[in-house]
């Protein structure tokens, strides 16, 4: 099927960092936690859409919602009372929303989210965090994926683009700092300060490494950002799955703009940017145009709110008490064991898994993937998950669903502790296996 689509499709689909191997995982329908591929094999989806599916597949709140609404019209250019009820539910959510702006994805809303903050300072360079993804914009991929050969010094990193095709000069209007380097990247922003827009950051990256932020940085971020009137947004993505009032909510720090998307529409394609209304006005008076056929879809603003309505504080519990006891149990089998495996990130429903390249490591930055990471061994469990059943982000991320049981949970746990048992038996085998001489 891949060389059949590379034909028509560049690389075969749309979406190649979904290759797992050689090639993608291809599926032909979800129901609850599980998805079936074409190959006739059913796996507990642990990728769910890199963290869109929530409420795993096939939802009757979601089903039920866009199947009311299709008879009376798929797309009007005019507006609907569903994207101002959505718009309410983000800002009673979240705490640092007051007004909200939708588009079709969080790329763009990052774009938005960037414009505003040059548009409200006059100011046209900005700073984002080493390993930080934020869509694929010129102004954006940059240095999400550094190597060691061009990522230069970790006090000062160097801004790197992350593809052909950015000019030079959009490079050089970024600046880049250190996950968790509290005194470097306060510096940074000192002497780069009155040249600042914004910075941009996840409190947890995905697609860079899964690196969580210490309380003490943000808190350092929020403190001097302010001080020197610079923007500063959360590109809660992703993390918004973190808890009711988002990532942001866990932290107890509030950002001037923030970047929502994947769960906000409920499968189907939405971002926002929300903050101040000070900052929103600013695409209400003229100072910033931003507009797309497409923004504020009824359909996927009516997906998001079926979504979100089933996203109670009892659900995110039941979610993040299925990652603590992911994160608890695997990381004491492992200590137990001296094991250089290990779980990380926030004990939210997005985790990490890695096997590190000795025990007691920990992943702070996103150059601790470069020196203390076995890359090959954890594509290994990656892979060795996918043939035992289990479908997770590739790279070493997991994203859990509502829809998976704790006996789920269990069996997950289990395949790993199984998975890991396996290589380090090998590793121990082949360690003591003679040398063989070829004849």
């Amino acid at each position: 099927m891949s060389e059949e689509s590379r034909r028509s499709v560049p690389g075969g689909y749309s979406r190649n960092s979904f290759n797992f191997g050689p090639h993608a995982i291809f599926v032909t329908s979800g129901e609850g936690a599980y998805i079936e591929t074409v190959d006739g094999h059913r796996l507990l989806d642990l990728n769910n859409n890199y963290t869109v599916n929530v409420l795993g597949h096939h939802h009757p709140a979601l089903t039920s919602a866009l199947m009311e609404a299709i008879p009376h019209g798929i797309s009007f250019g005019n507006p609907g009372s569903q994207e101002g009820d959505l718009a309410r539910m983000l800002i009673e959510r979240i705490p640092s929303v007051e007004k909200v702006q939708f588009s079709c994805s969080a790329t763009e809303s990052c774009m938005t989210a960037v414009r505003l903050a040059r548009a409200t300072t006059g100011r046209t360079r900005i700073a984002k965090l080493e390993g930080g993804y934020h869509g694929f914009s010129d102004v954006l991929q940059i240095s999400a994926h550094p190597t060691p050969e061009n990522g230069g010094e970790a006090a000062a990193p160097a801004s790197v683009p992350d593809s052909g095709g950015i000019p030079a000069t959009t490079v050089d209007d970024v600046l880049v700092l250190t996950q968790n380097d509290l005194s470097g990247t306060e510096a940074l922003l000192r002497a780069h300060g009155e040249e600042l827009a914004c910075l941009i950051l996840e409190l947890q990256s995905g697609a860079g490494g899964m690196v969580a932020l210490d309380q003490e940085f943000v808190q350092m971020l929020r403190d001097v950002t302010r001080e020197l009137g610079i923007v500063l947004v959360f590109d809660e993505t992703i993390s918004l799955r973190a808890g009711y009032h988002g990532l942001q909510g866990l932290y107890g720090i509030t950002p001037d703009l923030t970047v929502m998307g994947k769960i906000i529409g409920g499968g189907l394609p939405l971002g926002a940017v929300g903050g101040r209304a000070d900052i929103m006005d600013a695409l209400e008076d003229g100072r910033v145009s931003v507009s797309g056929t497409h923004h504020g879809h009824k359909l996927s603003v009516l997906a998001g709110a079926a979504c979100l309505t089933e996203l109670t504080e009892e659900a995110f519990a039941t979610l993040n008490g299925h990652a603590r006891r992911i994160a608890s149990e695997l990381n004491t089998w492992s200590q137990d064991r001296n094991s250089p495996f290990r779980i990380h990130g926030r004990e939210i429903s997005h985790l990490g898994y890695a096997y590190m390249t000795s025990p007691g490591e920990a992943v702070r930055t996103h150059r601790d993937y470069w020196r203390i990471v076995d890359g090959e061994k954890t594509q290994t469990i990656s892979l060795e998950l996918a043939n035992r059943g289990y479908f997770p982000v590739h790279r070493g991320e997991m994203s859990l669903s509502l829809a998976m049981t704790d006996e789920d949970i269990t069996g997950l746990i289990e395949t790993l502790k199984s998975i890991v048992s396996d290589m380090e038996s090998e590793t121990v085998t082949n360690a003591v296996r003679p040398a063989t001489h070829a004849l």
